[in-house]
């Protein structure tokens, strides 16, 4: 059984980014609350607003940090700290411009891959936590990575993250129960079922 205690997603907080491509892991953590009946509150001891679903009879706290993407190591990491959790126990939902929208991947460990909030949850928390890459597409010039990221999506790449999102939701159950090798086999063959 994987020892799952927490969910942190991505994101830069306010309605001004809420429809970004960079917020994708802010929705995938809202998708799990509405699912499993959690309300996010904000607790200004982690700067992140929290929420705790139990999937499985597992309880796991949800997380999406409000210091805004480049700074989201510390309340990830005051979280881990006060609830006395291991790093190895946390999954990190993130944008992945290196995958195509409608392609999703779990992995655990890594770099950073220039992903500025997985460069400063590294640095505070070190690599040995699982992640939920959830494609969002590569403008095509790395020059235009940051005003792409900032931006909504258009139609129908949006509804191929939506669907990732579902897909990725779906698989916790696994994960908790199973193990992320059963979890990555569940989410990975059915991106190559497509």
């Amino acid at each position: 059984m994987m020892n799952l205690t927490m969910i942190a997603g991505l994101g830069n907080p306010g309605d001004k980014y809420e429809k970004t491509l960079h917020n994708a892991g802010f929705w995938f953590v809202d998708e799990l609350a509405r699912q499993y009946g959690g309300q996010f509150n904000y607790d200004k001891k982690f700067d992140a607003d929290v929420c705790r679903i139990s999937i499985k009879g597992k309880d796991i706290w949800l997380a999406k940090p409000q210091s805004f993407m480049n700074m989201s190591g510390q309340p990830i990491r005051a979280l881990l700290d006060y609830y006395r959790n291991n790093v190895s126990g946390l999954l990190v939902a993130h944008d992945e411009i290196d995958l195509p929208p409608g392609t999703v991947r779990l992995k655990k460990g890594g770099g950073h891959g220039g992903h500025n909030g997985l460069r400063d949850i590294i640095k505070h928390c070190g690599n040995d936590f699982l992640r939920l890459r959830l494609g969002v597409g590569h403008p095509g010039d790395k020059d235009q990575v940051t005003s792409y990221v900032l931006k909504r999506a258009n139609a129908s790449s949006e509804a191929a993250i939506l669907k990732n999102i579902d897909e990725a939701a779906d698989v916790m159950p696994t994960l908790v129960e199973e193990g992320l090798n059963a979890a990555m086999k569940k989410l990975h063959t059915r991106d190559k079922e497509r």
